[in-house]
């Protein structure tokens, strides 16, 4: 069985879906203010390096667990609502590139298997 990182189309999905839902999240109200003075190029490049591990790709990700990535931005508000808007906005870049909406699905599922690590709870 192949990996879901492979079934999505590999690097070159990978690294056009996480470019396009930055260009999402920043300009969308609801959570571009979770980025404001973020390094973006540094944060896509640990977005795709993150996504790929857990996608059973390469594994190149060194960055920090979901709870204590996200710790800071807890105590800035993050919240339930926070991490919908983020789903909804990852779903819909993988529609935008044409991604089955069976492997959409499942990349969600997967995504909020980390709800309560993001959320620190």
């Amino acid at each position: 069985m192949s990996s879901l990182y492979d079934e999505l189309g590999g690097e070159s999905t990978l690294n056009a879906a996480v470019d396009s839902l930055y260009r999402r999240i920043l300009k969308d109200d609801r959570i571009r203010l979770f980025f404001e003075g973020v390094n973006m190029q540094r944060q896509i490049a640990k977005q795709k390096a993150f996504l790929t591990k857990v996608f059973a790709g390469p594994n190149r990700y060194t960055g920090a667990d979901m709870r204590n990535g996200h710790a800071h931005l807890v105590a800035k508000g993050l919240n339930d609502s926070h991490f919908d808007a983020f789903i909804e906005n990852l779903k819909a870049t993988l529609q935008e590139l044409e991604i089955s909406p069976a492997l959409i699905e499942r990349v969600g599922a997967y995504a909020e298997t980390h709800r309560n690590d993001v959320l620190g709870r």
